[in-house]
């Protein structure tokens, strides 16, 4: 066998921060942002994004992230395809070692959408005839280890509707033109897109695509952040109105702005596409592009990073209010534990129990995948409730902003009546804005909302599970397991077995 050369083009943080300052159109507050990179929307976040890509390259971290692919391109190793457990095992210990960087605060980094990605290149076959279009796209995203979102879902519209008739408002091809298509619609939730190269467009498992209707809506395609047909329309943003660290700890820095993004005669390369009018495919990419399998595997990770500071904290948080002996707080704390320990748990069934992907490429069980996505929906709001049962109004008795602990008249007041009982007050204050800024301001109250539906919607992702059980013969396994039990006995008796 031939040596393959070896590519090392990863991004640093600097070259990252610099490929953003294109012509992207972002909408803020009525206004266009020049640069997300200096706004004060983007700024932080993006800096956020930045440090990742630095990660790639210090000598701590590098080959914990980094691998060489069968291309020979040396790339994090979540972005390329995994041939057995040994390498989805060390993919997870990249994504664990990305996500502690943002205290799992930050859903949608580049390894998120790594899941869909790395299966261009083990499964290419599957976007015929555009799998040359495929293959291309993964060695581009993997050598670079570019920064991809999607939009798959359509806006909350006349959803009672079959796609093709929202046509004035849903993501459709308007026409083919000398080398690609026209597309025009919105799409949405863009989370995180204003600091992307490229967001990934495709439709979700619950989309009504009707053959021989809806095929001009049955696309799968990648569009540049630049491409000057699209347009991003941004929520406000936490980021900005972040008042300082202290008060704002997590808003300040991992704000994933959402977005609508709009495509107006948006002009698509042909290179770019890979499914066009395919009603079937582009229905089928979502449970069959191993995009499931391992975009559960990354989020699993995340929310177990995420619960480890969020368990810290309510710990913290009750020995400052001295009830960390209370039966019924140790035992909420002890759920958030066991609940934190089973999603690691099925993250790590789900890279040693492994079903073939391609020719020589595995990926987790699908079953797998599937319950730690209807597992996820539920452990935020819990711990959430925990936290408001067991620590009461104790967030809300913070000053209103740092600048209070600085004013020499107040500082002596603060000192003595906001004190923890095993703590300074500014230690005790430090903590309860912490968990506020997580689990009770307007970011706090978006992640809930995030960590509820990011799946999709809730009865959807429920009726996956048993649809995807009924596609792969499990559910008719388990229809025979209980006509076994009920073939022992019949109206006579027992007919077998040793209780005859």
């Amino acid at each position: 066998m031939s040596e393959i050369a070896t590519t090392d083009e990863l991004l640093t943080g600097d070259a990252y921060l610099e490929s953003l300052r294109d012509s992207r159109r972002v909408y803020l507050h009525g206004e266009l942002v020049d640069d997300v990179t200096t706004h004060p929307a983007f700024r932080n976040s993006a800096r956020s994004v930045a440090m990742l890509y630095d990660a790639l390259h210090d000598s701590k971290t590098r080959d914990v992230l980094t691998a060489v692919d069968d291309q020979g391109i040396r790339t994090h190793r979540f972005f390329m395809p995994s041939h057995d457990t040994a390498e989805l095992l060390a993919a997870r210990e990249a994504i664990a070692t990305w996500s502690r960087l943002n205290y799992g605060f930050m859903g949608r980094t580049p390894d998120y959408k790594a899941a869909f990605m790395a299966g261009l290149s083990a499964r290419p076959d599957f976007y015929a005839p555009f799998d040359d279009n495929a293959r291309s796209w993964y060695r581009r995203y993997a050598s670079r280890g570019l920064f991809l979102n999607h939009v798959l879902i359509n806006p909350p519209i006349d959803r009672n509707r079959p796609v093709h008739e929202v046509e004035d408002v849903y993501l459709h091809v308007v026409r083919e033109r000398d080398g690609g298509i026209v597309v025009s619609g919105a799409k949405m939730l863009a989370t995180g897109s204003a600091l992307t190269h490229a967001t990934f467009v495709a439709q979700n498992s619950a989309a009504n695509l009707e053959p021989g209707k809806a095929e001009d809506f049955a696309l799968v395609f990648i569009a540049m952040m630049d491409n000057p047909g699209v347009t991003l329309m941004s929520r406000q943003s936490y980021e900005q109105r972040a008042i300082s660290p202290f008060d704002h700890p997590l808003s300040s820095r991992f704000d994933e702005n959402d977005a609508v993004m709009i495509f107006d005669e948006a002009f698509i390369p042909w290179e770019d596409v890979l499914v066009y009018r395919d009603v079937k495919k582009a229905t089928a990419f979502y449970p069959q592009s191993g995009f499931v399998n391992r975009y559960t595997l990354q989020s699993g990770v995340r929310m177990a990073i995420k619960l480890d500071l969020m368990i810290g904290l309510f710990e913290m948080a009750v020995r400052a209010n001295g009830t960390d002996q209370f039966r019924g707080v140790q035992a909420a704390i002890g759920e958030a534990i066991n609940w934190r320990t089973a999603i690691w748990g099925l993250t790590t069934a789900m890279c040693h129990d492994t079903e073939p992907f391609g020719e020589n490429h595995v990926i987790p069980k699908l079953p797998y995948a599937a319950t730690l996505r209807m597992t996820m929906t539920h452990v935020w709001n819990q711990l959430h409730e925990s936290l408001e049962t067991h620590l009461g109004g104790s967030p809300l008795v913070v000053p209103s902003s740092v600048h209070d602990l600085r004013d020499p008249d107040l500082r002596p007041l603060i000192d003595r009546f906001y004190r923890g009982s095993s703590g300074s007050a500014e230690e005790r204050i430090k903590v309860f804005k912490l968990l506020w800024d997580a689990f009770g301001s307007e970011f706090g109250a978006r992640h809930e909302l995030y960590e509820r539906n990011y799946s999709g919607n809730q009865d959807q992702i429920r009726l996956d599970g048993r649809n995807w059980a009924l596609r792969r013969g499990e559910l008719d396994e388990r229809m025979d397991f209980a006509r076994e039990c009920m073939a022992d006995y019949d109206t006579d008796g027992w007919v077998r077995g040793p209780w005859q």
